[in-house]
């Protein structure tokens, strides 16, 4: 009999992504973490301030996620804002740095999850808006809740 699947349960999510960057595709990626890691997530602790990926030769880094170190570990805790290795097919990898190689576009956690009991992140290729784009959003945003409301 297979197991039964847990299904996907939100860790954190990215909310400043799609606010300051245009999301053109996106990406399901595992991680390399150690175990501290893995339970400060099952905590819910982790920031994406100034996060992205890099990609070099056929490795694919996450950079700037902060992950706190767990408060109950014994004495092998991990450094919060390391590099940590993304699982990625090496077609997806090429495919995604020949992309990111092209000006203006770049890598963007958007929210990470557990998955079937493994923690997950959902990959951005994004390009960054201009701050008049930002407000144009906003302002679109500002008339289809005033719509939704019945006014």
């Amino acid at each position: 009999m297979p197991p039964k699947s847990e299904g996907t349960r939100l860790i954190a999510q990215n909310k400043k992504a799609r606010h300051e960057y245009e999301i053109l595709d996106t990406l399901e990626a595992g991680m390399v973490l150690m175990g501290s890691e893995v339970k400060s997530l099952r905590e819910g602790k982790v920031s994406f301030k100034d996060s992205y990926a890099r990609f070099s030769g056929d490795r694919a880094v996450l950079v700037g996620v902060h992950i706190p170190p767990y408060a109950h570990a014994v004495h092998t805790g991990h450094e919060p804002e390391r590099e940590r290795r993304l699982l990625l097919h090496k077609h997806q990898i090429s495919a995604w740095a020949g992309k990111t190689a092209q000006k203006g576009l770049t890598v963007v956690p958007l929210r990470m999850y557990w998955k079937d009991g493994r923690a997950k992140v959902e990959l951005a290729l994004a390009r960054g808006k201009k701050t008049y784009d930002q407000r144009e959003d906003l302002k679109r945003r500002a008339i289809e809740r005033d719509l939704a409301r019945g006014e």
